[in-house]
Parts: C-alpha cells; sequence; structure tokens
C-alpha cells in the first residue's frame, strides 16, 4: 500500500532530474501489476456484498451475522497489516507481496466449501490476513520506484485498481453464481487469480536489480535526496506524534470505505428494490466515479508539488477539497431517484479515493525508506479497527431501525474531521528525525 519527499516540499533547490520524456517507463510497468493486484483484491474482498442476498437467504444470516462476518474479517486485517507492514520492511515486496497474495487466495477460495457463519469467518478471516498485505506492499513498491513527486499520482492510479476490482465483481460474479452457484464462483475466480503472481515474481526486482531499467530512468527514480538512515525501530516510529496523525485519519475514513464496499449492494436492493440480475450498471456507475476520483486524487496533489508547491500545501489542499466533496452522503437516504443516489454514493466514493491516494503518500512524505512500510502498517491496523467498530454500528443500526440516514451521516462528516486531525498532528508535514 521510502520516499523522500522533498523536505516539506522544496524549501530548498529541487534536486536535478532528468526530462521525463527522456527516461525510460519500467516503472509504470510495475505500477500496472500494483494495479492489478489492487483489482484482484477488491473482487475478492467485495464478492461477500454482491452475494450477501444469495448467500443469506441460503444460510440463514440476519443483519447482525453478516456483520459478524465483515467483523472478524477486518479483526484479521487489523492484525494483519501491523505483521505486513514489519515483514514487507523486513524482505521487500517483491517477497512480502507474494506472501499476502497466496494468504488471501486461499482464504477466498476456502469460501466456497464453507456451510456455517463460523466457518465462512475463518475463511474470511484468512482472506483478511492476507489482504492487509496488500496496500503495505504496494505503498512500499511506489517508494522503490517512482521519486516523490510522481508517488502521490502512481500510488492513484493503483489504487483505482480497487475501484476496477469493484466494477468488475458486480459484472461477473452474478453471472457466475446464476451459471455454477456461489460456491464454484469462489473458486474460480480464485484459481484465475493465480496468473498474477506468476507476473510478479517474474518481472519485479528492486529498480538497481532490474535489467529492464535504463540508466537514465533509474537516475530519474533515484533523483530524491538520499535517506539519512536505514532501518528504523517500531518503537521509535511508534513515539512520532507524525506516525498518529497518520494512523487516527485512516481509523476515521477506512470505516466509510468498508461501509461503501460491503453495503452499498444491501442499500440498493433495500432502496430501490435492486437484486442481484440488477444492480450490475448502478455499481458499476460507483464505481466508475471512484475511479476517477483516485487517479484525479493522486494527480492533482503531484501536478501541484511539480509546479513548485510543497509536499504540505498540495496535499493538504486536495484533502480538504475531498473532504467537502463527501459530505452530500447525508442525503442519499432521502433521494427518491436511483440515478441521482448513485450520482451522490459515487462523489462520495471518489472524494474517498481521492483522500485516501493522499494521504497513502503521506507516510513517505514523513518517514525515510526504512520505516515506510511500517507507518503503513500501523495506519492500516488503525484503520481496520475502525472498520471493526463500523461493521457492529451498522449491523445494529440496520438490525433495529432499518435506515441508512444515521449511517450515512457518520460517514459525511468522517473526512473532514481525520483533516483536523492530521493538521492538528503534523501540520507542516515536516519530514521526521530518525
Amino acid at each position: 500500500m521510502a520516499t523522500q519527499d522533498l523536505k516539506d516540499a522544496i524549501a530548498a533547490e529541487p534536486v536535478a532530474a532528468p526530462a521525463v520524456s527522456a527516461v525510460g517507463r519500467y516503472r509504470w510497468m510495475i505500477c500496472s501489476l500494483l494495479f492489478a493486484a489492487t483489482a484482484i483484491n477488491y473482487v475478492d474482498r467485495q464478492m461477500i456484498g454482491v452475494l450477501k442476498p444469495t448467500i443469506s437467504k441460503e444460510l440463514g444470516w440476519s443483519e447482525t451475522t453478516y456483520a459478524d462476518i465483515v467483523f472478524w474479517f477486518q479483526c484479521a486485517y487489523a492484525l494483519g497489516y501491523l505483521t505486513f507492514g514489519r515483514l514487507v520492511d523486513a524482505v521487500g515486496a517483491r517477497i512480502g507481496y507474494s506472501i499476502a497474495f497466496v494468504v488471501w487466495t486461499l482464504g477466498h477460495t476456502l469460501c466456497g466449501f464453507v456451510n456455517s457463519a463460523f466457518q465462512f469467518s475463518v475463511a474470511r478471516f484468512i482472506l483478511g490476513i492476507g489482504e492487509s498485505g496488500n496496500f503495505p506492499s504496494g505503498i512500499k513498491s511506489v517508494t522503490e520506484w517512482f521519486p516523490a513527486r510522481e508517488r502521490a499520482f502512481a500510488t492513484g492510479v493503483f489504487n483505482a485498481g480497487s475501484n476496477v476490482g469493484a466494477i468488475i465483481t458486480p459484472l461477473v460474479v452474478p453471472a457466475l453464481t446464476i451459471a455454477y452457484g456461489w460456491r464454484m464462483t469462489f473458486v474460480v475466480t480464485g484459481a484465475a487469480s493465480l496468473v498474477w503472481l506468476v507476473a510478479w515474481i517474474a518481472l519485479y526486482r528492486r529498480p538497481r536489480e532490474s535489467t529492464k531499467v535504463s540508466a537514465a530512468e533509474l537516475a530519474y527514480i533515484e533523483s530524491d535526496p538520499a535517506d539519512p538512515v536505514g532501518k528504523v525501530g517500531l518503537g521509535r516510529i511508534m513515539r512520532c506524534k507524525e506516525t498518529w496523525g497518520y494512523a487516527f485519519s485512516r481509523f476515521l475514513i477506512d470505516p466509510v470505505w468498508w461501509l461503501f464496499l460491503f453495503w452499498t449492494p444491501d442499500f440498493l436492493g433495500k432502496t430501490y428494490g435492486l437484486d442481484l440480475k440488477n444492480f450490475g450498471p448502478p455499481l458499476v456507475a460507483i464505481y466508475v466515479i471512484s475511479d476517477v476520483g483516485s487517479i484525479a486524487g493522486g494527480w492533482a496533489s503531484s501536478r501541484l508539488m511539480k509546479r513548485g508547491w510543497s509536499a504540505n500545501a498540495a496535499r493538504k489542499t486536495v484533502l480538504f477539497a475531498c473532504a467537502l466533496l463527501a459530505m452530500p452522503i447525508v442525503t442519499a437516504q432521502y433521494i427518491s431517484s436511483l440515478w441521482l443516489a448513485v450520482a451522490v454514493v459515487g462523489l462520495a466514493t471518489a472524494a474517498h479515493q481521492a483522500f485516501s491516494a493522499n494521504l497513502y503518500t503521506i507516510p513517505s512524505d514523513l518517514f525515510p525508506r526504512g520505516a515506510v512500510g511500517s507507518v503503513i502498517g500501523i495506519g492500516g491496523t488503525v484503520g481496520a479497527i475502525g472498520g471493526m467498530l463500523m461493521a457492529k454500528f451498522v449491523g445494529q443500526v440496520l438490525e433495529t431501525t432499518g435506515s441508512y440516514s444515521l449511517i450515512f451521516a457518520v460517514a459525511g462528516g468522517a473526512y473532514l474531521l481525520a483533516f483536523l486531525l492530521l493538521q492538528a498532528l503534523s501540520p507542516r508535514l515536516a519530514r521526521v528525525t530518525v
């Protein structure tokens, strides 16, 4: 899900780098692999949301039973995120990502063989452990392969894979389920995704170890100032207030994304009478809008930095704009038009993705290369804990009221609060001295 930014942005002369057009583009091949893995990650993650009505009917799930299964997935995600953050720092992105992919594919495939809510929770727990390695590995890879001024854009591009996965799921999964049943759908999608693992192992190396990288592109990748230190102890990282500015921001916004991912099909079904056969187009529309937000959010801050803005000014300008764009979600429950509701939800998911693309990049602005995976891991763990609480909250509210009003009200205010918290704990995004 390293880096050296321009010390609160270009307080000194920017380091000379070759013209971008004169260097190679192999780093974008690496970014495409990260994009593909993230898309697979989200297909595997979102399938339970799409199949919720079908599986609930067959296995007799209540709203709170479904919420409990989501809870255990996120519990595993919280535990695994911190572990994978340290693992990726220790063994590198190539090995760390491979381990994560194998574990999550195993958990996903096992979902096709379960017969009870408890067994489903176990399979989703394994899935959560593995999927927690996606973003620490992805951010670590971006840190290794991109200079600071391109990282937010590269992060936005690979993070857009989450929306592509969310688009593929409602298009492909219902057809597979109708044809072969939901159990075989888990098995088929799990087996097909192993193609990515072969490509990753074959193609990924660190820039200096890769034979595909030209001297000019390597110089461009390494054009930032050198990190002053290598490995950084977890205790030192956890004593930095900047770590907690990032982590608490994740605590507030990650649960909202989980809400959109796991409950949007349910919201559309209950509010507008959609089912497995016809909620595909609205979901596709929502996540196409999200994709635009992911790429545009990363592009915007990278563009501002190339124009001479500091990392602090560029990132926070985009974050604040996204926080405002997320607020209309509070009205979604009261909209009678399906497609107007789709537009409002899509705007909120796009704002989330743009916000995330910049927030995920901030650890590389603040910390040396050897600490980035660990900071991402801490933030992911804290964010997943927020997701666990959100799962219980949503399940309880729906069980007792049947309405999304209170749920969307919480979602609408989360981003502005996250922005204010980040500003309070890291007002200048000054690099941490370790």
